[in-house]
């Protein structure tokens, strides 16, 4: 408990003064009390080491210092990433009602025959190239080709998502 009253007593001591060191350098009343929470946080976590130096006090203003120190530094990259590559790109908007129903009717259908079709309509690839890459052969992705579209159809054509069928 000991440790604790000293800690307390030196913080009631040299709060103000480390603020005041802590604006001079960083110009903002905010930034400097942050600094200075993080200074004591980490006094305290250090301090029977701390407490046994001839100035604590030295202790508090030189890693105050280095904090804001790494602090400008981490601002400064920032700014020049941002000069760099510019302002982050504008939300993009969600998908249309129309993708979302393909999506919902896609996932019924059984994975071969999804992935079928995900990879011939959507990803471009010829009935030869899905045939390698699944390791299957060409009338067999044909197969699944067809039976894919004969299930997605309804699943599609109906009046309200919320009347989408099961295959």
């Amino acid at each position: 408990m000991a440790d604790a009253d000293t800690f307390a007593e030196f913080y009631r001591a040299t709060y103000r003064g480390l603020v005041a060191q802590l604006v001079a350098y960083t110009g903002d009343l905010g930034e400097a009390q942050d600094v200075a929470q993080e200074v004591y946080v980490r006094a305290w976590s250090r301090w029977r080491r701390i407490s046994a130096y001839d100035d604590p006090r030295a202790w508090l203003g030189r890693v105050g210092h280095n904090l804001v120190i790494s602090r400008w530094r981490r601002a400064r990259t920032a700014l020049a990433g941002w000069t760099r590559h510019g302002p982050p790109p504008p939300a993009v908007p969600g998908p249309d009602p129309a993708t979302l129903d393909l999506v919902t009717a896609l996932r019924r259908l059984p994975e071969p025959q999804r992935r079928a079709l995900v990879l011939h309509h959507l990803g471009g690839f010829s009935v030869a190239e899905i045939a390698r890459m699944e390791g299957a052969s060409e009338n067999t992705v044909k197969a699944r080709l067809s039976r894919g579209r004969q299930a997605l159809a309804p699943m599609l054509t109906a009046a309200d998502p919320q009347e989408v069928r099961q295959p």
